[in-house]
């Protein structure tokens, strides 16, 4: 087992990780190390994941609790309601396909205070059970109120992710308290472009957004300019057998700092971008952002 990280420098930055770890496809025993191996080099202070799977019955392991002992980190975890359409696509040669709950999860550094979790509608699509998962950090200086999800996949349903958002980001809102807490972040998988109708809404500075008053910046902006920052990646062979081009869907979202800068993006890059020993972690690249602390 790895040894607990040590608790952050007061000045260093505080970082935060959004990853789709891609549930049980692949050799997933294989993966699952190796996404240890990219929490451990990297050390965030707080991670949403998304597609983190679980096995019930005798036995039952879950990805986050796993991952959580072996890096001395808290977790929190949320089963989404309706796991049947992700059990059905597991091989029928795994005699856990119809035991494996999917959801989203938070690894964290410091404890957690509070968590909560949103169930996100589906509009006139089928129900996939999508949800929000929420905690409260109890991070050095003061809380981190940090929200992870997970919206409809089909590049078809731009639709149902608006209204997903248009429900999320007031969930969002509700649990950030200016001046007593860290700005929110909101990570994930939006399944969107940045220039989509959805994220456009959620950041709520380039059109009206679901809160009045109430803005969320694209961690991205602070990154090197001109880099596209593919979290789906064509270089990655489990994203090239898709046959979709590459894109920019994984999100970090930050909630305006105060004029002291506190909880402001210092530095934004993407990490498991390559394979670790051979096998690629996840068909999504993560999203690593440094906070002002």
């Amino acid at each position: 087992m790895s040894a607990p990280h040590a608790p952050a420098a007061a000045d260093g930055p505080l970082r935060i990780m959004t990853w789709n770890v891609w549930w049980r496809f692949g050799d997933w025993r294989a993966r699952r190390e190796a996404i240890l191996a990219v929490l451990a080099e990297h050390r965030p202070d707080v991670v949403g994941l998304q597609e983190v799977w679980a096995t019930r019955g005798p036995g039952a392991e879950n990805l986050a609790h796993w991952l959580a002992e072996r890096l001395g980190m808290h977790a929190a975890w949320s089963p989404s309601p309706r796991p049947h359409r992700w059990q059905r696509r597991l091989s029928p040669h795994d005699p856990d396909a119809g035991a494996v709950d999917f959801g989203n999860a938070v690894l964290s550094r410091h404890p957690l205070l509070e968590q909560r979790v949103l169930p996100l509608p589906a509009a006139d699509r089928e129900d996939e059970g999508r949800t929000a998962l929420q905690v409260l950090v109890d991070a050095p200086r003061r809380p981190l109120p940090f929200t992870t999800t997970h919206l409809n996949s089909s590049p078809a349903e731009s639709a149902v992710r608006t209204a997903q958002v248009r429900e999320l980001v007031p969930f969002v809102a509700a649990g950030a308290r200016r001046g007593e807490h860290y700005p929110p972040v909101l990570t994930g998988d939006f399944n969107a472009l940045a220039s989509s109708d959805e994220m456009r809404l959620a950041r709520g500075y380039e059109t009206p957004g679901p809160v009045e008053g109430f803005v969320l910046v694209d961690s991205w902006l602070f990154a090197e300019p001109g880099d596209p920052g593919l979290t789906w990646d064509r270089r990655n062979p489990w994203v090239a057998r898709v046959h979709q081009p590459s894109a920019r869907i994984d999100h970090v979202l930050v909630g305006l700092a105060p004029f002291s800068g506190e909880g402001s993006v210092r530095d934004v890059r993407l990490v498991a971008t390559e394979p670790v020993g051979g096998v690629w972690a996840s068909d999504h690249a993560a999203v690593l952002v440094d906070l002002e602390p």
